[in-house]
């Protein structure tokens, strides 16, 4: 078992930046390749970003890419999502969740993930 719980989210003017934060405990968290979702009120949720188990890749979904960037610190067991030039379309809950896979084809799809967290809220007022 991984538990994950993140944290960071909060309300911020469009153009402003946020930072999340995903810290895992349970099963070695450096053999997971790790991914933060998002899912706004009405909508499906959405691949954000991920990261592979040594944080040599990194993947982004084509709305935030530019913007967004995800990182981990296997050290720490955490990993970080730092989001700038926000909108107002980013408003959502945003997921960490952590996979087993390496094959970075399964990243942007939640149903490879074994583990979530709770979610955290990110508001962006226009």
């Amino acid at each position: 078992q991984v538990q994950l719980v993140e944290s960071g989210g909060g309300l911020v003017q469009a153009g402003g930046s946020l930072s999340l934060s995903c810290a895992a405990s349970g099963r070695p968290f450096s053999r997971h390749a790790m991914g933060w979702f998002r899912q706004a009120p009405g909508k499906e949720r959405e691949f954000v970003a991920a990261i592979s188990s040594s944080g040599g890749s990194t993947y982004y979904a084509n709305s935030v890419k530019g913007r967004f960037t995800i990182s981990r610190d296997n050290a720490k067991n955490t990993v970080y999502l730092q989001m700038n030039s926000l909108k107002p379309e980013d408003t959502a809950v945003y997921y960490c969740a952590a996979t087993p896979r390496t094959a970075s084809t399964y990243y942007v799809t939640g149903a490879s993930y074994n583990y979530w967290g709770q979610g955290t809220q990110v508001t962006v007022s226009s």
